[in-house]
C-alpha cells in the first residue's frame, strides 16, 4: 500500500524495493521466526526506512542554501562518462543535476548533524574497551626475518644447499642475518624481515619450524613448498587482550561513531515525532 509522508506519494513498490535489500542481512538474524511473521516484521522495518529517507530528504531540500555548483556538475560529469558509448544509455542531464542537487543537500545535511558531537572523553573510551573486550583479543603472533633459496626443480636442490650451508655457518661464527639475508636471499630486502604473524598464515613447514624457536634463535635448514629456508626469530606476543594504548585510536573511531550514530537516530526520532505519515489503502 503507498505511503503519504508529509503530502508526498511513496509508491508500494520502494518498500518492497527496500524489503529486497534488507533481506539478505537480517535472514539469519530472523532465521528462528514464522515465515509470516518474518515477511511481516521485514516489510515493516522496510517501511520505516523509507519513511526516515524521505524525511530526510524533505528536511535537506527545505534548505534553500545552494550547494556548490562544482560539485553538482563533477556528479553529472561522472554520470556522462559511465553512460558514453554503451547504447540505449542516454542520460537526462536534468533530472541527474536535480538529484545530484539533493544528494549533496542531503549530505550536508548529515554532516552537520554529526560533526556537532564533542569529542570520545577517557571515560567513554574506557566504558567501551571494558564492555568489548572480545574485538581486541590477540592470538599469539610473532616476528620472524628468513633467507631463502627457491628450487624449482631436483637440479636445482644442491646449488641452493650449497649456498645455504655456507650461510648458515657465516651465522654460526656471528655473522649478520640481515645482512646476509640481503645478499643472498630470494627475497631479498628489511632484511629477510616477514614482520609479525599468527599461526594459520604462512604454509605448515614454515610454521612448524618457526614457532618452535625462542626468540634470537636461529633455524637449522628446512624446507618448504618455495625451497629451502633459514629463519630466525626476532619477537613474540602471547596471546592476550591488546593494551587500549595500543588500540587508542580504533577505540575513539568506535565511540565517536556511536555518539553520531545517536545524534543522527535523535534527528530522525524528531522529524518523525512532527511528520504526518499515512498508509492508503486500498479502496474496496
Amino acid at each position: 500500500m503507498p505511503i503519504l509522508v508529509n503530502g508526498e506519494t511513496i509508491e508500494d513498490a520502494v518498500v518492497r524495493q527496500e524489503a529486497s535489500a534488507m533481506r539478505p542481512r537480517y535472514e539469519e538474524m530472523m532465521a528462528g521466526m514464522d515465515p509470516v511473521e518474518r515477511e511481516m516484521q521485514l516489510r515493516d522495518w522496510s517501511r520505516e526506512n523509507v519513511i526516515e529517507r524521505v524525511l530526510l530528504r524533505q528536511a535537506a531540500v527545505a534548505d534553500p542554501e545552494p550547494v556548490p555548483a562544482e560539485a553538482v556538475e563533477q556528479m553529472v560529469e561522472r554520470a556522462r562518462a559511465q553512460s558514453s558509448g554503451q547504447p540505449g544509455c542516454a542520460i537526462d542531464e536534468d533530472e541527474i543535476r536535480r538529484e545530484a542537487e539533493t544528494q549533496l543537500k542531503v549530505e550536508r545535511l548529515v554532516a552537520r548533524i554529526t560533526t556537532k558531537v564533542s569529542p570520545p572523553r577517557q571515560k567513554d573510551l574506557t566504558e567501551y574497551y571494558r564492555k568489548h573486550q572480545e574485538q581486541f583479543w590477540s592470538p599469539e603472533t610473532i616476528r620472524a626475518a628468513h633467507i631463502v633459496k627457491h628450487v624449482n626443480g631436483a637440479g636445482e636442490e644442491e646449488a641452493a644447499l650449497a649456498v645455504l650451508r655456507d650461510v648458515k655457518a657465516q651465522l654460526d661464527a656471528g655473522g649478520d642475518f640481515a645482512a646476509l639475508a640481503d645478499q643472498f636471499s630470494d627475497c631479498p630486502g628489511k632484511g629477510g624481515d616477514l614482520g609479525y604473524f599468527p599461526r594459520g598464515e604462512m604454509v605448515e613447514e614454515f610454521e612448524k619450524a618457526v614457532f618452535e624457536l625462542d626468540v634470537n634463535q636461529t633455524s637449522d635448514i628446512f624446507r618448504s613448498p618455495f625451497g629451502f629456508h633459514i629463519a630466525r626469530l626476532l619477537d613474540r606476543r602471547p596471546a592476550g587482550h591488546r593494551p587500549l594504548n595500543d588500540v587508542r585510536e580504533e577505540v575513539e573511531a568506535a565511540v565517536l561513531q556511536a555518539k553520531r550514530d545517536k545524534v543522527f537516530e535523535q534527528y530522525l526520532d524528531k522529524l518523525r515525532a512532527g511528520a504526518k505519515v499515512e498508509i492508503i489503502k486500498a479502496k474496496t
